[in-house]
């Protein structure tokens, strides 16, 4: 396969000089940009293969880069890197069109290995990353397979929907933390939320409320 044409999106000169580093050599680096509206104009003229993403940027961030070239340039593939983790971005940019999801602590190897596959076709996600994609889209999918619309399910975050079905499966606030990489405080915090946007009182209630709505 040819080098990929990559264009790299980031509002930090730090980080776009250690991408630049990483990915000399085995990419084709055709411009870079630190700015929503000057991203999406340079994009659709130099039509790269890959864009590289960061997520929060001021101007509408990673979305609203996604939303503009997507429909001018429906073949240029994005895959995100981001410093977040958290599920709610992973899904925000999904949903507006990128291939893939890749935090920043991922070496070169890796992403370079990422963006090949990426412009080959293929989905490319951090492996804790790819479950908060599956869980929000197989949660999805059951509903819409139920014609079924649950106002109170609707009102949680995709975290808030995570954290619940950890709690409802027996889970401690401790082994909640370790799988989600979050701290067993921010655990109890989003419990807490869950308990009264549903107007529950405890965990029981919560448990049995989950498993009437087979999300266990």
């Amino acid at each position: 396969m040819n080098q990929p044409r990559v264009f790299l999106v980031d509002d930090h000169e730090l980080i776009r000089t250690g991408i630049r580093s990483e990915l000399a050599g085995v990419v084709e680096l055709v411009g870079e940009a630190d700015e929503v509206a000057a991203a999406i104009d340079m994009i659709i003229e130099r039509s790269p293969d890959v864009v590289l993403l960061d997520v929060h940027m001021p101007g509408g961030g990673g979305v609203a880069v996604l939303r503009a070239v997507g429909d001018a340039r429906p073949s240029v593939r994005f895959l995100a890197l981001s410093v977040s983790d958290a599920a709610d971005d992973v899904i925000a940019v999904i949903r507006a069109g990128a291939r893939g999801y890749v935090t920043k602590n991922i070496s070169g190897a890796e992403l370079a290995d990422a963006i090949y596959r990426v412009a080959a076709g293929d989905a490319v996600f951090s492996p804790r990353l790819a479950g908060f994609v599956l869980d929000a889209f197989s949660l999805e999918g059951r509903h819409l397979e139920a014609g079924d619309v649950d106002p109170e399910l609707d009102q949680l975050t995709t975290r808030e929907r995570q954290v619940l079905r950890f709690i409802a499966r027996g889970y401690t606030y401790r082994d909640v933390a370790v799988e989600l990489a979050i701290s067993p405080k921010t655990v109890e915090s989003h419990v807490s939320s869950v308990l009264r946007k549903l107007q529950l009182t405890n965990r029981h209630q919560l448990s049995r409320w989950a498993s009437e709505r087979h999300l266990l």
